[in-house]
């Protein structure tokens, strides 16, 4: 069983994967980058938010399939593909360990082992997300979890189970 207190890492997509999305995307479309003006984009390639001047694209991500690939699982119906923000240049990743963008509502999408949904939380305030986090992993059938933003049920990152 895991301890609530057990650190989980965040995942961003890999670089490898994000080289592919550059050229095209999982809806197989090249990607149009632009300069963000404005800043503050959830960039999923170095999970922070993104700064004014930098140059981004919003690229569409099959996150599900990209795991699925790499495990033998099929997720049937539970694949989908949706839109992610993405440096449009390769960048230098993550610079640290904190779970990043749990300032707001976030939903805790769980999968198991062949890919299939087994539930999910809403974590209502930033407080809620450690602990919500920690519990989708006291059941031994997760093996990962998708963070994703309410507002637009957008994929943020994956956990995986230690």
């Amino acid at each position: 069983m895991t301890d609530f207190a057990t650190p989980r890492t965040a995942r961003p997509i890999p670089p490898a994967v994000l080289e592919e999305l550059r050229d095209l995307d999982d809806a197989g479309r090249p990607p149009v980058p632009v300069t963000d003006d404005e800043g503050g984009a959830p960039l999923r390639c170095c999970l922070r938010r993104s700064r004014p001047g930098e140059r981004i694209a919003l690229v569409s991500y099959a996150p599900l399939r990209r795991w699925a690939a790499e495990t033998g699982a099929d997720p049937g119906p539970y694949d989908e593909q949706g839109p992610v923000f993405v440096h449009a240049e390769r960048c230098a990743g993550p610079d640290g360990t904190d779970l990043p963008f749990t300032n707001s509502h976030r939903v805790l999408r769980r999968y198991g082992a062949d890919g299939r949904i087994l539930g999910g939380r809403l974590a209502e305030r930033p407080e809620d997300f450690p602990a919500a986090l920690a519990q989708a992993f006291t059941d031994p059938r997760v093996a990962l979890v998708h963070v994703r933003a309410v507002e637009y049920g957008c994929f943020l990152y994956e956990v995986r189970r230690d």
